[in-house]
């Protein structure tokens, strides 16, 4: 990804320097997390995380408190019954594992789709600033992806995206 950036913003930087065009920047993840509608995502995000956690800590006890019965009473046990318990144990347990598994997809999925609303919102905001202000581009500076932006043809949008995002 980086690569491919470097490749586009060297063929595209000499025809912005001979065009003397002007250029916005900004923090994806600042404006991002400055948005409304991120504390609210986040805080629904957070329930449903809750609700899988404690029923994960449900089904924990629930085996442990099996796996304790059946070593109380593994010496009394005839061998049949032995082995029928460690099958439901170790069935329990891949249940607990596949759930844990799920859980974990089920959340990332949730988090792309409470996202994806106010990514568009975002990505809307910068195609409609960037147009009013006739910037030829405008720049994420996140992770360090721009070292050097040159004050005199460039303007950090940021805090115009933020009060357009409220």
């Amino acid at each position: 990804m980086k690569k491919l950036f470097l490749s586009l913003l060297l063929i595209v930087a000499p025809m912005l320097v001979s065009a003397q065009a002007k250029y916005g920047y900004f923090s994806y993840g600042e404006v991002f997390r400055a948005m409304p509608e991120y504390s609210i995502a986040e805080r629904n995000l957070a329930q449903l995380q809750n609700q899988f956690e404690e029923e994960m800590k449900r089904a924990e006890e629930e085996f442990n408190k099996k796996y304790e019965e059946f070593l109380e009473g593994m010496q009394t046990f005839a061998a049949p019954i032995r082995q029928k318990r460690q099958a439901e144990l170790q069935e329990i347990m891949e249940k607990n594992l596949s759930f844990k598994q799920e859980a974990q997809r089920l959340l990332e999925a949730a988090r792309r789709d409470a996202y994806l609303p106010l990514k568009e919102k975002l990505t809307t905001a910068v195609k409609t600033l960037g147009a009013e202000r006739g910037y030829a581009l405008i720049l994420n500076t996140d992770n360090d992806a721009c070292p050097y932006l040159d004050p005199a043809t460039s303007e950090d949008v940021t805090p115009l995206l933020k009060e357009i995002l409220k």
